[in-house]
């Protein structure tokens, strides 16, 4: 996808990091100034939806039906948490998502006004991943389950391409862009070794109304999560998360530089099942 002319446009989440009760980690209230913790999951996602359209003339792409993504894609998230003092915490996370198919075309499809024969093998990339900065400040430091809101600053760093098995058609849609979100997080402990923890991060933007432009773009995300953990053994714990991952954008890009008229519609629906741990440094 593009840098459209809205850099805070698309983002609502509701994602996980996981958080080991209070009497596990002292997390959300530590004693120390700081404190750090690494998190990795790993899993499977599903497609539920996802629909791609490039150009106004273009083909409303089916990416489950059309483009092979009706299997499941491996998936891998990392983070870093560090706690400064009782109430603040810092995440910086990266979510890799690279999704490649190969298909054969039943009817023609237009990327780009770029014709895409029917009968011929057509070779996808959906890569999404990004980055993400975020900050949660804790608003019940004194009680047993823990509620905590803050913002986030995603990188998304999107790639697009559809490209013919022989080589003789090809396109790209590329993009680097910034997205602003609201971020919250929910953490209840179950005893002194398991704990249930939801976290959301996002936003919808209807761009031209909020910047008064013109062009007409709205764009949104939602990551959610709930996720069930138990510490293991000091300083570990494992998780199982269950996560919602969809969004999208549409509109036109104002870059002349862009692949056909600029125009995209691209919408999705992932959900994902993972596995994963914790490290108390």
């Amino acid at each position: 996808m593009r840098n459209y002319p809205f850099l805070p446009a698309a983002c609502f989440a509701f994602a996980a990091a996981l958080t080991p009760p209070v009497e596990a980690f002292r997390l959300w209230g530590s004693k120390d100034d700081f404190r750090i913790r690494g998190v990795a999951e790993f899993g499977a996602l599903a497609v539920l939806s996802h629909q791609i359209q490039f150009g106004r003339q273009g083909t409303e792409f089916d990416y489950v039906e059309q483009g092979g993504q009706d299997l499941l894609f491996p998936v891998s998230r990392f983070s870093l948490e560090m706690d400064a003092g009782k109430r603040n915490t810092f995440i910086l996370l990266y979510q890799p998502l690279r999704l490649d198919s190969r298909v054969d075309l039943e009817e023609d499809a237009v990327f780009n006004d770029i014709t895409f024969p029917a009968s011929s093998s057509l070779e996808t990339v959906y890569g999404f991943p990004f980055y993400r900065f975020s900050y949660l400040r804790e608003i019940t430091p004194d009680g047993g389950q823990k509620f905590a809101l803050g913002l986030t600053l995603q990188i998304r760093n999107a790639l697009i391409t559809f490209a013919s098995s022989d080589g003789t058609t090809f396109t790209r849609n590329a993009d680097v862009g910034l997205v602003p979100a609201l971020k919250l997080r929910w953490n209840i402990p179950m005893g002194k070794r398991f704990y249930t923890e939801a976290e959301a991060d996002g936003i919808y933007a209807p761009v031209s109304y909020l910047n008064g432009s013109d062009n007409e773009v709205e764009g949104a995300i939602l990551d959610a999560s709930l996720r069930f953990g138990a510490l293991v053994r000091k300083p570990m714990a494992l998780f199982l998360n269950f996560r919602y991952l969809g969004g999208g954008a549409t509109g036109a890009s104002e870059d002349d530089s862009e692949p056909g008229d600029g125009y995209v519609d691209n919408w999705l629906h992932f959900f994902i099942a993972s596995a994963g741990l914790v490290y108390d440094f």
